[in-house]
């Protein structure tokens, strides 16, 4: 299994244990032996926010850990590591944090994959219908993003290298009508599972977010229920930006789950539980790599272990 956060390449990507020790060089000393002053946890409070935590969990992280010290339940640093990843760990378990799929009650269950432009739909599309696929389901792609140019081809050569169905408009098409006479194809076909893609969309286009509403609405016209998840994908190098975005589009249509994509690409990561904590909706998968298996349904103590592993 790929590591979650890559650390190869010309600039090595440092992890966030990795910076905690950098930052509280001078202090670190000081905090394990349970001296806790208010220069060790001020540092540790700066790389958490640099890290993209956001202020709520950094403030609970940090006061955590000044209660461990205190107690004296942090002497070693493998202590104090423990004591953030237990903390990381606990926050994204916390709340809404089921990541499994929800399946619809008969089929098909219905996915519409919802983000900004270039944070990864389309590709996060193609690799989760491919790993759907490969687990027997029988999926169909629809692809509802007819305003990107060779958005359609795109999804249609994903469709074809997962070997699954396919539905598409013509660019230009209204959105809600591709996504419409996709469910009905999946329906007529018997399949298992149906994904829509939508245009990405600025999160501060009231147009685009109304037109994102109407697809949420007929699709719900078209088949009792659905969509039965509304996914959204957040790119996970643009640190707190994602936080602003989460929470515009989930007032527009009520998200059920997050994708993090290229998370190969940065060490933070941070932003996970930061929009996590902000949405209470659970992260479903992340994305670790441009390939169709580079895609892991999330595991809260995987992520919480890689995130402060040296």
């Amino acid at each position: 299994m790929a590591r979650l956060f890559k650390r190869n390449g010309d600039t090595p990507k440092r992890s966030l244990w990795e910076r905690v020790k950098d930052i509280a060089r001078t202090d670190f000393g000081v905090l394990l032996r349970g001296g806790v002053d208010p220069g060790s946890l001020e540092a540790l409070e700066t790389m958490l926010l640099e890290a993209d935590f956001g202020v709520p969990t950094t403030l609970r992280l940090v006061e955590e850990v000044e209660r461990l010290a205190k107690r004296g339940a942090i002497k070693t640093e493998d202590e104090f590591r423990e004591a953030l990843r237990v903390g990381v760990r606990g926050a994204l378990q916390s709340g809404n944090s089921d990541p499994a799929l929800h399946v619809a009650p008969e089929a098909p269950t219905v996915l519409l994959v919802i983000g900004v432009n270039g944070a990864g739909k389309t590709t996060f599309i193609g690799k989760l219908a491919s790993r759907l696929h490969s687990e027997g389901r029988r999926v169909l792609v629809g692809a509802g993003d007819t305003f990107r140019a060779g958005a359609i081809d795109q999804l249609r050569v994903w469709a074809e290298r997962a070997g699954v169905d396919f539905v598409g408009g013509k660019p230009g098409a209204d959105p809600a009508a591709v996504a419409y006479d996709a469910v009905d194809a999946a329906v007529t076909r018997g399949c298992d599972l149906v994904i829509i893609d939508t245009a990405g969309r600025l999160h501060t286009s009231h147009d685009l977010m109304t037109e994102l509403q109407k697809v949420h609405r007929v699709l719900g016209k078209r088949l009792a229920g659905a969509p039965h998840e509304v996914l959204l994908v957040l790119d996970g190098t643009i640190g707190q930006n994602a936080l602003a975005q989460a929470r515009t589009f989930s007032a527009a249509v009520p998200v059920t789950g997050l994708v993090v994509t290229k998370l190969d690409g940065t060490a933070r990561g941070g932003v996970v539980v930061a929009v996590h904590e902000a949405l209470n909706v659970p992260v479903k998968f992340v994305g670790v790599g441009e390939k169709a298996g580079d895609l892991e349904a999330f595991d809260a103590d995987r992520y919480a272990t890689e995130l402060v592993s040296s």
